[in-house]
C-alpha cells in the first residue's frame, strides 16, 4: 500500500511540476512575443510640464495581458505664463533674483487611478511596447506665499514682505531687494482641493520584462473649488490644461 501511495504522491507532485512548468513556458512564449507579464510593478518618473514640472510614483496591478490598473501619485510645481525672474537693480552683490508681482508659489500634490491599455506589444525584447494611460483622481493646490526682501523708503530698513492689499510697496521694484528664499512662508501655506483627469501614451522600451524604462507623453487637466491667486495683475484661473514629457523608470515582479 505504501508503494501505491507513494506513486500516487509522485504523481501528484509530478503534475503539479508539470503545470507550473508550462505555466513559465507560457509566460516565458508571451514575453518573446512582446507581451509585457507582471503581477506588480513600482515605477518612477521625473516630469517636464509645460507649465513646471514634478516627480511622479506609481504601482501597477496588472488586470489582464493587455490590461493594468495603476494607483498613481504626484507632486510638482506650476508656474504662471508671465512669471520673469528680475535682478534687483539696487542692494549688496549677493542678492536673490525676484518674480514681479507673484503672490504666491503654486505647488501640488495629486493621487489618480488609471487604466493602462497594452496597444503594441514589442515584437520581441528588443522591441518598444507602446500603451494608452487615462484616468483621474483629486488633486490639491498648495499656495505658499510668495516673500521679497524689500527696503522701507523711510527707514531704510530691510524686512521680509508677502503681498496684501495695502502692501503698494510690493510692487515698487526700486524698493525690492530680492526674494527671501525658498523657505519663507512654508507655515502659512493654504490648500485648494480639486479634480483632475489625464490621458497618455507610454513607450516601454526597456529590453527585459522586469524593467520600466519608458517615455510618456500627455495631456493633463485641472479643475479647483476656486480661483487660484498666482500673480498680480494677471486673470485668476480655475481651470488648468498641460502637456507632458516623463521619464520613467522602475521594476516588475
Amino acid at each position: 500500500m505504501y508503494q501505491v501511495g507513494d506513486c500516487q504522491v509522485k504523481t501528484d507532485r509530478q503534475k503539479k511540476n508539470d503545470e507550473k512548468k508550462e505555466r513559465i513556458n507560457r509566460l516565458i512564449k508571451q514575453e518573446e512575443e512582446g507581451a509585457i507579464i507582471f503581477s506588480r510593478q513600482n515605477v518612477f518618473a521625473i516630469k517636464l510640464n509645460t507649465d513646471g514640472y514634478g516627480i511622479m510614483y506609481e504601482v501597477g496591478k496588472q488586470k489582464s495581458i493587455k490590461k493594468a490598473s495603476i494607483f498613481q501619485f504626484e507632486l510638482g510645481e506650476r508656474k504662471h505664463a508671465k512669471e520673469e525672474r528680475i535682478a534687483p537693480t539696487q542692494g549688496l552683490f549677493l542678492t536673490n533674483p525676484f518674480v514681479y508681482g507673484k503672490i504666491n508659489n503654486f505647488y501640488y500634490f495629486k493621487a489618480g487611478y488609471l487604466q493602462q491599455q497594452l496597444i503594441g506589444g514589442k515584437g520581441n525584447k528588443n522591441g518598444v511596447a507602446v500603451s494608452a494611460l487615462y484616468g483621474g483622481g483629486i488633486t490639491l493646490g498648495l499656495l505658499k506665499p510668495y516673500y521679497l526682501k524689500v527696503e522701507d523708503p523711510q527707514t531704510g530698513v530691510i524686512s521680509d514682505v508677502k503681498y496684501n492689499n495695502n502692501d503698494s510697496i510690493f510692487l515698487d521694484p526700486i524698493a525690492i531687494r530680492g526674494s527671501s528664499g525658498f523657505t519663507m512662508g512654508f507655515g502659512e501655506i493654504k490648500v485648494k482641493p480639486g479634480a483632475f483627469v489625464k490621458a497618455a501614451l507610454r513607450f516601454d522600451y526597456g529590453r527585459f520584462n522586469e524593467v520600466v524604462s519608458a517615455l510618456e507623453v500627455g495631456i493633463n487637466v485641472e479643475v479647483y473649488a476656486s480661483k487660484i491667486p498666482h500673480m498680480l495683475q494677471n486673470k485668476e484661473k480655475q481651470l488648468f490644461f498641460n502637456a507632458y514629457a516623463a521619464i520613467a523608470f522602475g521594476k516588475r515582479k
